[in-house]
């Protein structure tokens, strides 16, 4: 069996190649039990979550996602996601790879994001804002870098040093003019893309403040109880989703306008199935606002693995940290 460190599971998924992969699971699907979401008490911090999802291709393969996300390790400097993932033979049963689950959930998300981006952000979006100073900022930048021509990137986080920090990062790991902002609001009301992680349970994005022809693209706010954006930007924004079924039981900026009757279910749009597989166009003007909601599926996580595997024995990756199989 494969063993795939962060480091090498990076590596294995650039980005162009990883919204391909993506987007091809989509067109083709595959079974996905509704994934296992548990709340876990942890002493003098916030509750804890574990996911657990399985996903396969019947005859090809198959995989599961073990997940705990941590909110209170931010306090002690440690990454709020502790994931792994096994790949394993759909035909045989075999164990392929154990592939570092933080790295595939970070990049899949991101790449997720970039696939939506592709069918909704207007064609020459050029200026991207992101919120959020977490794992994530970095890697929504390049993704979104894959599919749009990025010429600029505000960062915003509830710590401007953080901020500054990821866009000293942005502009030397990417070549691209990056900066921290202060004002979030302003910062809203110019982006032409607005890419939100963050674990926020109340709205940081106001729907009102935003320009004709904007895309915004809401990854954090996992749980029913959090939002990133108000019931202006719902109502004043086409709707999108990754899945149906995710996004109306988890994600609190679709379940809680679906609650109020903010939103009804025949107003969302499209989800990634929908917009991969040509049943639905994308964004249809130059002024329409869109909005993509995404939870994650067991389905990315999976077109993630297995390109991460296939990179490794195609050899991108040494094969000589292969661990011996059970």
């Amino acid at each position: 069996m494969l063993l795939l460190s962060q480091a090498e599971t990076r590596d294995a998924l650039p980005f162009p190649e990883l919204i391909e992969a993506l987007a091809e699971m989509f067109r083709k699907g595959c079974e996905m039990p509704v994934r296992h979401h548990h709340d876990m008490k942890v002493p003098d911090e916030p509750d804890a979550t574990m996911l657990i999802m399985p996903a396969w291709v019947p005859g090809e393969h198959a995989g599961v996602k073990i997940v705990n996300v941590m909110p209170g390790n931010a306090a002690w400097g440690e990454p709020a996601i502790s994931a792994e993932y096994l790949l394993s033979d759909a035909r045989t049963g075999k164990m392929l790879a154990l592939i570092d689950g933080g790295e595939l959930t970070a990049r899949r998300t991101a790449a997720a994001s970039a696939l939506a981006a592709r069918y909704l952000a207007a064609k020459e979006a050029g200026h991207l804002l992101v919120i959020g100073t977490g794992r994530l900022s970095l890697y929504l930048i390049e993704a979104h870098m894959a599919v749009r021509p990025i010429r600029k990137v505000s960062v915003w986080g509830r710590s401007t040093e953080k901020a500054a920090s990821v866009a000293a990062k942005a502009a030397e790991q990417l070549g691209i003019d990056a900066e921290a902002v202060e004002d979030l609001d302003d910062a809203v009301s110019r982006a032409d893309i607005i890419s939100a992680a963050t674990l926020s349970n109340d709205p940081l994005i106001k729907g009102a403040l935003l320009k004709h022809g904007a895309h915004v693209d809401l990854v954090g706010a996992f749980k029913p109880t959090m939002r990133e954006s108000d019931d202006d930007a719902i109502r004043r924004a086409s709707v999108f989703v990754d899945t149906r079924d995710g996004c109306t039981k988890e994600g609190g900026d679709i379940v809680q306008p679906l609650e109020s009757g903010v939103l009804k279910m025949k107003d969302i749009k499209a989800d990634l199935y929908d917009l991969t597989r040509g049943d639905h166009p994308g964004r249809r003007t130059d002024d329409e606002i869109t909005l993509f909601k995404s939870v994650g599926a067991a389905l990315e996580d999976l077109a993630g693995a297995i390109l991460a595997f296939q990179s490794s024995a195609d050899g991108d990756i040494d094969l000589g940290r292969a661990v011996p199989d059970a």
